[in-house]
Parts: structure tokens; sequence; C-alpha cells
């Protein structure tokens, strides 16, 4: 258990966000904390490489994918997914009070933010509640004022160079 938990943000519009908060997962697993790793807007049918690794591995880190339709290119159906996203925050707010897990990521989450799909009172809720202990970090791109200064640390991602401007498609393995 932590002493003191914080409330991490990764946000930016450069890549590495989700990369970073499963890298401290494994870090924390590597000395016996307990993660859970809620991943918004990445229903459970993808394939990524982060699941098929803690598959294999049975490293002690519980991925749970939100299933919700969210189509990035697309159009989508924002009162639904608002509601499942607002059912999922209440049931991780109920988690992060009980204080079952040290670490809580919640990937996308600050995407969500942006996006108004959930409401920040919400994710408010979440960190007032959750025990001390408890470190909580969020990903998503665009955090907004408010947000960041809640947190107790905010890493930027910034984008200098991306190969999908040279249209080199996401990778397997690399970028998913």
């Amino acid at each position: 258990m932590l002493k003191k938990g914080l409330v991490q943000i990764y946000t930016g519009p450069g890549k590495g966000k989700t990369t970073a908060a499963l890298g401290l997962a494994l870090r924390g697993a590597g000395w016996g904390k307990k993660i859970v790793v809620y991943q918004f807007l990445k229903p459970p049918a993808l394939k990524l490489g982060e699941r098929k690794a803690i598959a294999k591995t049975k490293l002690p880190i519980k991925i749970v994918p939100v299933d919700i339709k969210w189509n990035m290119l697309g159009k989508n159906d924002k009162k639904l997914v608002g509601d499942k996203i607002d059912k999922t925050c209440k049931e991780i707010q109920a988690v992060a009070k009980k204080g079952k897990y040290d670490v809580i990521i919640l990937d996308e989450i600050v995407f969500c933010c942006r996006e108004k799909l959930v409401s920040l009172d919400l994710i408010k809720n979440i960190i007032k509640s959750k025990k001390s202990n408890v470190e909580l970090i969020m990903t998503g791109r665009g955090a907004n004022a408010e947000l960041i200064k809640l947190a107790d640390l905010v890493t930027e991602m910034k984008e200098i160079k991306h190969p999908f401007k040279k249209s080199i498609k996401a990778r397997k393995g690399i970028e998913y």
C-alpha cells in the first residue's frame, strides 16, 4: 500500500499517454501493487497488445475495457456513450472508495471529459472519494485547466513529429 496516493494526468496531442500509464502499471505490479485499468472508448473486441501481454504473462493487472461503441472517425450516439461512461464512473467511484486497488488507471477519461461524454463533477467525485492511499492516473487528450488543477502531477505529451503525417499507419505492437 502507498502511504499517500496522488492524482496524475497524462495529456496532450502527442503519442505515449496510455503507454506511460501502462508502464507505471507494470512498475507497480513488479512491486506487488494491485492495479486496475479502465479503458474508455477501447471496446473489448479491440485487439490491443497490452491486453494480450497481460493475459500471456498473467501479470496482476486487471484491465476493464468499457463496452462502448465508439468510432473515432465517425458519428457516435453521445447520449448513449455518456450514459454508459457515467454508470462506469459511478462504479469506479465505489471501487476507489474501497481501496481494493493501489493504482487505478482511467485510460482516455480526459478525452471523454473534453468531449463532454462525462462531467467534470463525476471525475471530481472519484478523486474526492478515493481512499487516500490510492493512486489515480487519467489519460487522454485535452485536459482543461480545471482538471489540471485537481491533479498532483500532469505530463503533457507534445507531438514534434509523427509517422502518420507520412501516411504510415498504426503498427501492431507499437501503436496498439
